[in-house]
């Protein structure tokens, strides 16, 4: 088990200095979805690449940027830019942002992810609220991370995703007439998009989306009591699903046209922040 604060002492204290204030609420962008900072009131943006011991982002749509916003009175810190497992990284680097948004003191983490849709009545372009996660091939890299939880931590994860904060982001869809699909994220490591074989197990093991991130960074953080949910892009048919061969560039393709819709979802879910999320 890693002392993650001996480890990034430099690169916290760096982030502390640099911070404009404390977050209210944390949000990490998946693949294709890093223009939303364009959507903000950016008080200020810090290259990854200028924090001491941040790892640099290598995959095309996750542009290495920090960056504090607000938005209806609700301070903001923004991940754009994601680290893999599929990367070469290890557990306690793909969850640093969790890592840095506890420590900064933000009461909410929302997850936002380019998935694979899986259940066949989703199509891409639909945006998937997880109402729950699946995590099986990742245990032993959590259990490396988080060692034996305590009893505080292990109530924590009763509440992921955080009934409330979904509540909340199911308010603001409707509030957005945005049709909010829901489903259970299931969690690979890659480096390969899943085979067709593997998706028939997973939609067995009652996956309706299929991706490479949040779900490690969503049990962090629940694990340190942050209000955490999660929300898919379905941007493409998941292996075997449909006849059309995946590739990276649906992805991006995808999320660049439903783009503004998941801008005016996320601003809804900001701004109703303290109406529901108890």
């Amino acid at each position: 088990m890693i002392d993650l604060n001996f480890k990034y002492k430099s690169l916290l204290s760096f982030l502390e200095k640099e911070a404009p204030f404390q977050p209210d609420i944390s949000i990490i962008l998946g693949s294709g979805l890093g223009d939303f900072a364009d959507e903000l009131n950016l008080y200020k943006s810090i290259l990854t690449s200028d924090i001491p011991g941040y790892p640099a982002s290598t995959v095309f749509g996750h542009k290495g940027k920090i960056h504090f916003a607000e938005y209806h009175n609700n301070k903001i810190i923004l991940f754009q830019g994601r680290i893999h497992f599929y990367e070469g990284y290890k557990i306690h680097e793909c969850i640093l942002p969790v890592f840095i948004s506890n420590k900064l003191g933000a009461q909410y983490l929302l997850l936002t992810n380019a998935a694979g849709g899986i259940n066949k009545n989703f199509v891409p372009g639909d945006l998937m609220l997880a109402n729950s996660l699946n995590g099986t091939f990742i245990k032993k890299e959590l259990t490396d991370l988080i060692g034996l939880a305590g009893y505080a931590g292990k109530t924590n994860f009763y509440n992921l995703p955080h009934p409330g904060f979904n509540d909340t982001i199911k308010l603001a869809a409707m509030n957005e007439n945005i049709d909010l699909k829901e489903g259970v994220y299931f969690y690979t490591k890659g480096p390969t998009y899943e085979t067709p074989a593997e998706i028939k197990f997973i939609s067995k093991f009652g996956g309706d989306a299929v991706g490479m991130s949040t779900v490690h960074e969503a049990i962090y953080s629940s694990y340190l009591g942050i209000k955490t949910s999660a929300i898919s892009c379905i941007t493409n048919f998941a292996a075997g699903i449909s006849d059309q061969k995946l590739s990276h560039n649906d992805v991006t393709e995808t999320a660049e046209k439903v783009k503004h819709t998941f801008a005016a979802l996320v601003k809804s879910i900001i701004k109703n922040l303290n109406s529901n999320a108890a």
